[in-house]
């Protein structure tokens, strides 16, 4: 198994798969096929791909039209139009219409790097979590992505999948079982867990917990993969073992992962401190990942500095 993959290519790479065994599936593009790669289906698949032009609502109408007549649509765009310019349409056409639409939303955050701050989807999270009956899921790594969109296929109702397109490190095998709603321990701490969501801050988590021990501190991981529904139980067994609990994400911390983890917390009386690392009440900007990861405190020494501070 090779080292790291794009997550497109985990994404198309499993859409191809699941098309040739299945003709319900439809792609979806909002003129982004070169940049999801879904350029590939087009031309295997040419009558079972629309290109809806830069016109992202009209999409989401489209997959919720085709989705009535027994399809099964994967429509796909940058994170920041896929959740914030379709939220109206793909709240009622398809969530409240109790439809079947699979909305991908790529670049999440501080990913979408040169895109800059209109292009940068902070909220959409907190946005996607609101919506009743949906599923919002980010996987970690190449492999969860795939098993995730097989699900996705599989399970009928509305689903929001958040992935960055760019290449990201495996975390798991290819025979790993993934289910919506169950999260994974990476790694096991005594002194205190992060909390984390997408590759990113997962693969960030991992480095600052190896950081710690060095200090004597340690420290667990635990990758949440769906933020809805969230696993409850999970994260309760990790508040149960440590000391502080440190939500991590790669979005605003107000309505998404941090807002969850603390309604788990509280909502169960635990007494483990609790903090959260994530996007605070800003809007993007234009830079490398590397510096955006520093200049909105998502690096490894933030999420070092928050553990050192709560114990």
């Amino acid at each position: 198994m090779a080292e790291s993959k794009e997550m497109r290519m985990a994404y198309v790479d499993t859409i191809m798969a699941l098309a040739e065994k299945n003709k319900n599936i439809v792609v979806l593009e909002a003129d982004l096929m070169s940049c999801t790669n879904t350029a590939i289906f087009k031309k295997t698949y040419p009558d079972r791909f629309i290109n809806c032009g830069i016109a992202e609502a009209n999409m989401v109408g489209i997959a919720s039209g085709l989705s009535t007549l027994g399809k099964i649509p994967f429509a796909s765009g940058f994170g920041c139009f896929s959740s914030r310019r379709v939220f109206d349409q793909f709240f009622l056409s398809a969530n409240y219409a109790r439809l079947n639409v699979k909305l991908i939303g790529t670049d999440p955050g501080v990913t979408a790097a040169f895109n800059g701050g209109t292009h940068m989807p902070f909220e959409d999270l907190a946005l996607m979590r609101v919506i009743p009956g949906l599923t919002v899921v980010e996987p970690s790594d190449p492999a969860s992505c795939a098993a995730f969109v097989r699900q996705m296929a599989e399970d009928y109702g509305c689903h929001y999948l958040r992935i960055p397109r760019k290449p990201v490190p495996y975390l798991y095998g290819e025979n790993e079982t993934f289910k919506f709603g169950k999260a994974k321990v990476l790694k096991e701490g005594k002194d205190v867990c992060f909390v984390a969501l997408g590759s990113l801050m997962v693969n960030q988590s991992l480095k600052a917990a190896e950081t710690l021990a060095a200090s004597g501190i340690s420290a667990g991981v635990l990758d949440v993969l769906t933020l809805k529904p969230i696993d409850r139980d999970a994260i309760l067994n990790q508040a149960g073992k440590v000391r502080a609990i440190i939500s991590a994400e790669n979005a605003q911390i107000a309505g998404g992962l941090g807002g969850a983890v603390a309604e788990v917390l509280a909502e169960n009386g635990c007494k483990c401190k609790f903090a959260r690392i994530g996007i605070r009440d800003e809007f993007g900007e234009v830079g490398t990942q590397d510096y955006l990861v520093d200049r909105f405190g998502l690096d490894v020494g933030s999420l070092v500095k928050k553990a050192q501070e709560l114990l």
